[in-house]
């Protein structure tokens, strides 16, 4: 279906709410499955009408799509199966078990036996699990959250949950201009003319042969109505014929019967079709998709308090007017609005903290449990951290049992203590984790905590009693305070009835207390005596709040999210705890929680629509914005440093931009600098300042000799850090550490061939052997996936055990060659039956969820069900052959198929369509990567010709041959192959002959061609998750791995160091036909021989990275740093997000 005939869906949708044809209306958006109405999924829902609820959804997806489609379809039916129970109607839930919920079986047998034994207990809440069920009612409010979350999340869904905006009946407007149109055409119009039907062409009669006034004075679409009225449904009746109107109503033509009510122009649709479903969904996994992923909260202070803890004199101050802050001497252009530096964290960012001293340390927590350590400036990723349990006998039996049922964990809120010598990270299953850490980069083990039953939902550092201690709270509704020494709880504050939702630490006259939100809207207050909460207050919009004081202190905000998505940013009068201003600018109803900033007691930042927005204090109105150069999710998560001069912001794809104004680009440009002097004299010294006591004990500060920028006259320090975002902790800047040793280590080039010097893992495999010729890693991380040559596919999937709790793919570990229980393979179709064709044709493209694969061996192009190896349809039947597969980076159902014959094939799955066809190449295509942030898609041949085209009119903007080698006179031809690096604005290209680097004008702006001891033609080469590194595979079967910014080569791998000897003399010259990168490993790859096998490869445990070595003790993992743009990390074309391995759960994701 072409945009203008699913345009004219949405006008007959508009006219049928508008006409009040409700069944109808539901009825078309079911069958068209282009505008999917959650209020009316869940007014059906909440009234129990299963059937309808089920037929509702079959117009948009179907139980095997995906593994969200699977669990939308599970809760709704359990939830049938219980009810059932409930009522007593035993024959009705067998019922439902047979017919309904028997399909899971084949995915969780075990599953399915424990809801078959419902049955045999008198009362289903006998359960463990479903003891906490309530009535019929409440039950089906709490699936609906979760509904709205899968709902949210499934990419099936993408761009359907928001009405498009346009006018008011607006397809009456077009009928009114096109009579307008037909009656001028009229050979001898009416001035009165009679319009009596719409199904033939409008023509006056001849009989007076009056010709009709001009149409200035004539008005024949009435009157331009006026926006931002939204008329009342049901306000405009049926078409009305009118019959000899005066020469000036004529607009009366296609009026309503109550002529009182105008056609005004809306801003949106009706309220029955754009009203947004329930935020609740946006609010837990807001969209990045999908992600993801949930917001990061500051810790910051509330004096809704302070009206019962104040002691001293009320504030005066009532009144915009009556403010008596005094002028701070700021410009907008302080603000930091200029993207300096892009970094690539590999799994979705759900908290960040820059460190109270050193301005340029960023400390990061994922929805996959990792925290990493950055120094933003030289974009070197100082620490790394994956998650574990530490100990896991010292952990209560419900977590240990959610671990062996799901060991998924996702970080919840990470925070630097009050001096930065200590680190807390919450996660979203009971533990929390305090590490120590140095300025040499050392991150040790002090204390995990089984803190809460359920998600941690937030963590903080306090001074209560002048000792350090930690503050939580969680799913189970209580907040905790802990010994920061030893890890003893202290308090336990009870008298929440919804899980705490963040808490907030503070201190006003010596005394100290706590704040707390949950996400029923309540906010209380808590001494540290036990003696139950002094303040119970609602939070604007009744759902998420969080509160920051500005870094003096003295002027307290919040911002918050309620259940219809209406965000609200306030200033509160603390001593009356009452809403001073309100900030105004949010988008109506906002994709996700908004999160918020204050930086020099002067600016607010939050982050809604794609953007960053500004205020200034003292003003509600907006003060300016930046999209960050795109590539923001919806809510961004934001962080400044404590000058203010930088500002995080996550991007959709796994990344951090950094933001900065003038201050913080010089502050960048010295750091560089002095990097570069450090490179360059390497003998120099590396000074030691004094030991810094920490509140733990002392630790030593190793930095440069730099000298540190003071900082400014109104960040005075204070007693105690706000927490969260640590803008009150104003004690001299101590400027990072530039480790040179490093740098000479990265700059060798050492020659590996010994298997002692490297990790190596053959995968095992006992099917028949045939030559790789595609292969990648799952996103996840947790699987390999290998198209052979004989067109069928190998998985091989790592198992959680006590050496891998994690399940991701290691060479340490060996995986299991994974089939569904039936035993089938997924093979695809060959042409007409015969042996597959050349190796060329096989192409291969996995979905961002893992939960389908597209692929073809020369016949048609199969889509495979990750779970149970079925094929879901067959499209494009040759000739031609498909040749490259490529997804859409903003839509799973449209794909880029490359083509045997030369062209490029741009499909729509959902509707079996060609969009479009592109010409510009003479030969197959053998690449295509999109860059999402450009809007371009690069395609490469076999003619060894570069393409750009655009996304939004696929018409070609450049094209190009690859520059030969000099020496080479006659052109290039053979397979070419191009990845976008996470930048999205430079170019990976892979020849024989050459790997090389382009940007987006595909000019060449670097190249490095086979010579000495990698004198034979490459075979493969792919960028590093990260983006520093490529890895480069070799037709003698040796690996080369090189610096992405100057190619410059830092390690070579023989073949002797990965292939034993004996297989060697078996299958003669094996070679990596093809390299796949790990998703979030950066130093972890794996080849696809000509032999069949699969490598997976790692740097030995001496080493942390290739190239150089590093203390492996704090898991650190460190980066090469480069100035160049190729090292602004954003996103890696071929290795997409973890977005969906965080926990629905009842506390919306942060």
């Amino acid at each position: 279906m072409s945009s203008l005939s699913r345009e004219l869906v949405f006008l007959i949708l508009q006219f049928l709410d508008e006409e009040k044809f409700k069944e109808t209306v539901h009825k078309l958006e079911q069958e068209s499955g282009f505008f999917f109405n959650m209020k009316y999924f869940e007014d059906e829902v909440q009234a129990g009408e299963w059937d309808e609820v089920e037929r509702y959804l079959s117009g948009f997806t179907k139980v095997e799509d995906n593994r969200y489609s699977m669990k939308i379809f599970f809760e709704i039916r359990k939830q049938k199966y219980l009810e059932a129970l409930d009522r007593q109607d035993r024959a009705k839930a067998v019922e439902i078990l047979v017919k309904d919920l028997k399909v899971f079986a084949s995915f969780n047998e075990d599953l399915f036996k424990e809801i078959t034994q419902l049955l045999t207990l008198d009362n289903f809440r006998q359960n463990e699990q479903l003891s906490k069920y309530g009535d019929t009612k409440s039950a089906r409010n709490i699936m609906l959250v979760e509904l709205k979350k899968l709902i949210e999340a499934n990419p099936l869904f993408r761009d359907k949950l928001a009405f498009p905006p346009f006018k008011a009946s607006r397809l009456r407007t077009l009928i009114n201009q096109s009579l307008n149109w037909q009656h001028q055409l009229c050979k001898n119009p009416r001035s009165n003319p009679d319009i009596k039907t719409l199904f033939v062409d409008h023509t006056c009669n001849t009989s007076n042969g009056a010709r009709a006034p001009p149409l200035t004075n004539t008005p024949l679409t009435g009157p331009i109505p006026k926006p931002g009225v939204f008329p009342p449904l049901g306000g405009h009746g049926p078409f009305q014929p009118v019959v000899s109107p005066p020469p000036n109503v004529m607009a009366g033509w296609m009026s309503p019967a109550n002529s009182s009510i105008p056609h005004a122009a809306v801003a949106a649709a009706p309220p029955g079709l754009v009203q947004a479903p329930s935020p609740a969904a946006f609010l837990k996994h807001p969209r990045t998709p999908p992600g993801g992923p949930g917001m990061d909260y500051q810790t910051a202070d509330s004096e809704h308090l302070m009206k019962r803890l104040r002691t001293g004199q009320p504030d005066e101050m009532s009144s915009f007017s009556g403010s008596t802050h005094p002028a701070n001497m700021y410009s907008p252009d302080d603000l930091p609005k200029t993207v300096v530096r892009n970094l690539s964290q590999g799994s979705n960012v759900m908290s960040m903290d820059f460190h109270p001293q050193q301005q340029t340390f960023l400390l990061v927590g994922t929805n996959v449990g990792d925290i990493s350590i950055w120094e933003v400036g030289s974009r070197e990723r100082l620490a790394l951290k994956t998650f574990k349990v530490w100990d896991i006998s010292a952990c209560s039996m419900p977590f240990q049992t959610t671990l062996v049922k799901d060991a998924t964990i996702s970080v919840n809120r990470c925070v630097w203590g009050p001096d930065g010598s200590i680190l807390g990270v919450a996660f979203s299953k009971h533990i929390v984790q305090i590490y120590t850490y140095n300025p040499a980069g050392e991150l040790r083990q002090h204390l995990e905590i089984d803190a809460h039953i359920g998600g941690v939902n937030d963590i903080a550092f306090a001074h209560p009693n002048k000792q350090l201690c930690i503050v939580t709270c969680g799913d189970d509704k209580t907040i905790k305070v802990w010994d920061a020494v030893a890890g003893r709880r202290q308090y336990t504050f009870e008298g929440h009835e919804a899980p705490v939702y963040s808490v907030c630490p503070h201190y006003k006259e010596n005394i100290q207390f706590i704040f707390s939100t949950a996400i029923d809207g309540k906010i209380k207050a808590w001494l540290y005596d036990s003696l139950g909460s002094r303040v119970d207050y609602d939070a604007p919009g009744l759902w998420c709040t969080t509160m920051a004081y500005s870094a003096d202190g003295t002027r307290l905000f919040s911002c918050g999210t309620s259940k219809e998505g209406e965000s609200h940013l306030v200033e509160w009068n603390e001593s009356e705890g009452a809403i001073k201003r309100t900030y105004s600018g949010f988008r109506k109803r906002s994709l996700g929680v908004v999160q918020f900033d204050t930086t020099r007691n002067h600016f607010l930042a939050a982050g809604d629509e794609f953007q960053i927005k500004f205020w200034d204090m003292d003003n509600t109105n907006i003060l300016t914005y930046t999209d960050g150069d795109g590539g923001l999710p919806a809510s961004p998560r934001l962080r400044f440093n404590k000058e203010g001069s930088l500002l995080a912001v996550t991007t959709s794809d796994n990344g951090i931009k950094i933001l900065a104004n003038n201050d913080g680009q010089r502050m960048l440009r010295t750091l560089e600098t002095r990097a570069f002097d450090g490179a360059r004299g390497l003998s120099e010294a590396v000074n030691v300042k004094p030991i810094i006591g920490g509140p733990l004990g002392p630790i030593a500060n190793v930095s440069s000799s730099a000298s540190p920028i003071h900082e400014r006259p109104d960040r005075i320090q204070q007693a105690m850090s706000l927490l969260g975002n640590m803008e009150s902790s104003r004690v001299a800047d101590v400027k990072p550490r530039i480790d040179t040793t490093d740098k000479i280590k990265s700059w060798k080039s050492p020659d590996i061939s010994d298997s002692s010097h490297v990790k190596t893992l053959k995968l095992p495999d006992s099917q028949t052997p045939s030559k790789i010729v595609r292969l990648l890693y799952t996103n996840s991380g947790l699987a390999v996936l290998a198209l052979a040559s004989n067109a069928v596919h190998k998985l091989w999937k790592w198992q959680r055990h006590e050496r891998n709790p994690s399940g991701r793919s290691s060479a340490s570990s060996v995986p299991q060659l994974w089939q569904p229980p039936n035993g089938a393979l997924m093979s695809n179709d060959l042409n007409d039956g015969k042996q597959p064709v050349e190796d060329s044709v096989a192409c291969i493209a996995l979905s961002k969820n893992d939960s389908y694969v597209m692929s073809a061996s020369g016949g048609k192009v199969s889509l495979f069900n990750m779970m149970t190896f079925k094929v879901m349809t067959t499209f494009m039947a040759p000739p031609p052959a498909a040749t490259y597969l490529a997804f859409h980076p903003q839509d799973n159902n449209i794909i880029a198929i490359g083509m045997e014959d030369s062209t490029i094939q741009i499909y729509n799955v959902r509707v079996d369509e060609v969009k479009t066809k592109l010409k510009g190449h003479q030969k197959r295509i053998s690449g295509l990567a999109f860059s999402q942030s450009l809007n371009i898609l690069v395609s490469s041949g076999a003619d060894a010709q570069l393409c750009a085209w655009s996304i939004d009119g696929w018409e070609k903007k450049k094209s190009r041959p690859i520059q030969p080698p000099p020496g080479h006179l006659s052109p290039l031809v053979g397979e070419t192959r191009v990845q976008f690096h996470n930048n999205q604005s430079h170019v990976l290209v892979v020849h024989e002959s050459q790997i090389a680097i382009y940007d987006a004008q595909l000019e060449c702006l670097r190249s490095w061609y086979p010579r000495d001891s990698l004198g034979s033609p490459i075979s493969s080469a792919i960028y590093s998750c990260d983006g520093l590194l490529i890895f480069t595979g070799f037709c003698d079967g040796a690996v080369g791995i090189f610096d992405s910014d100057s190619l410059n080569l830092r390690c070579s791998i023989a073949p002797s160091a990965y292939i034993s000897s004996s297989i060697s003399n078996n299958n003669g010259n094996a070679f990596p036909v093809v390299i796949a990168a790990h998703p979030s490993d950066p130093n972890q790859f794996a080849l696809g021989m000509s032999d069949g096998a699969v490598h997976v490869i790692e740097p030995s445990d001496s080493e942390a990275k290739w190239g150089g070595s590093t203390l492996q003790e704090n898991g650190a993992v460190p980066s090469n740093p480069s100035s160049s743009a190729l090292n602004n990390n954003n996103n890696n074309n071929n290795n997409n997000n973890n977005n969906n391995n965080t926990q629905p759960s009842e506390t919306p994701s942060r």
